[in-house]
């Protein structure tokens, strides 16, 4: 056989020579970069069918008067007027703003607390944390027709256990605060599921690195916690309080089904008020001059809950480490 040719010594001084690469193969290489803008349209579709289109109608009705049949009939800045005059929607702005900050007051700490747990290597972890995720899984209107008939004054738990302990009948939903306060419970008892799942996911992202570091130095469960878990979670604290407050300044079904808006109007927040201009009233566009600050006032907050926690400038889900 013919031996092959082998490669010769390269001189010295002279440059080593790169192997040539084969024509195929350069083809074969492809630049990788950001995807074009064509991937963008079918959200850009979706958000403009179901959110721009509808609030630019919504818009276009605050302006006019119309009863649900028949033609809108253009009133301008009418319903805007009788909107900024009407005392009951000045208190129910303060209402929707006093729940938001309960729901956040009580719904983040509890949360918080049991994502954390949630995360750890607790014996029968998953069970409990199934169990604390069942209410999530109902509907606000079934949740609502269940704790009515648990708070019902004549028929419920407490007809039996109010003479029982010297209270005669307990009306809780009759009262004006606790009413409200039903309903702050009511939905921290649906929704604190939630956003426990979004804490325990965030906690198990911290590298268990830092914490064995922190137990090196000597720091205990609390210290680790508050210089450690909390300055980890702080982007996932933001996402939580977010969906918290839009959730709060939007809510309306336990509203409508615990309470009715009463005793009177003391619990008739901003969502419930555009319910009963529109769908009893028929004062279509006074509700929807309702519904548009509504939304216009959700996203403000949002928006600066997000620009002054500096979510919106983070770079990585890591950022911190």
């Amino acid at each position: 056989m013919r031996a092959l040719p082998q490669n010769r010594p390269a001189r010295r001084g002279s440059a080593p020579t790169a192997p040539a690469s084969s024509p195929r193969r350069a083809r074969s290489v492809r630049h990788v970069g950001r995807p074009g803008g064509a991937w963008a349209v079918p959200a850009l579709l979706y958000f403009g069918m179901f959110a721009a289109l509808p609030m630019v109608l919504v818009a276009y009705l605050s302006l006019t008067s119309w009863g649900g049949l028949g033609t809108p009939e253009f009133v301008g800045l009418e319903n805007w007027s009788r909107l900024a005059e009407d005392p009951v929607m000045r208190r129910a702005v303060w209402l929707s703003l006093v729940l938001t900050v309960l729901n956040w007051i009580v719904q983040t700490p509890i949360a918080l607390l049991l994502g954390v747990w949630a995360a750890g290597p607790q014996r029968n972890r998953a069970v409990l944390s199934a169990i604390f995720f069942l209410p999530l899984l109902l509907s606000s209107a079934a949740i609502a027709i269940i704790w009515r008939a648990l708070l019902d004054p004549n028929f419920g738990p407490l007809a039996w256990l109010g003479p029982r302990l010297g209270l005669g009948s307990v009306d809780v939903l009759g009262g004006p605060t606790s009413a409200f306060a039903m309903i702050v419970f009511v939905t921290a008892w649906q929704f604190i599921p939630l956003h426990m799942l979004l804490y325990q996911g965030g906690a198990r992202q911290i590298p268990a690195s830092l914490y064995e570091a922190a137990r090196i130095d000597g720091a205990g469960m609390l210290r680790s916690f508050w210089h450690i878990t909390l300055p980890q979670l702080r982007h996932t604290i933001t996402t939580s309080s977010v969906l918290m407050v839009v959730g709060s300044l939007t809510y309306f079904d336990t509203v409508l089904i615990l309470t009715g808006g009463g005793p009177g109007t003391d619990t008739t927040i901003v969502p419930f008020l555009m319910y009963r201009a529109g769908f009893r009233s028929w004062e279509l566009g006074y509700a929807s001059a309702i519904a548009f600050t509504l939304v216009v006032v959700a996203t403000v907050i949002a928006l600066l809950l997000v620009r002054f926690t500096g979510f919106g400038s983070m770079r990585s889900t890591r950022e911190g480490m």
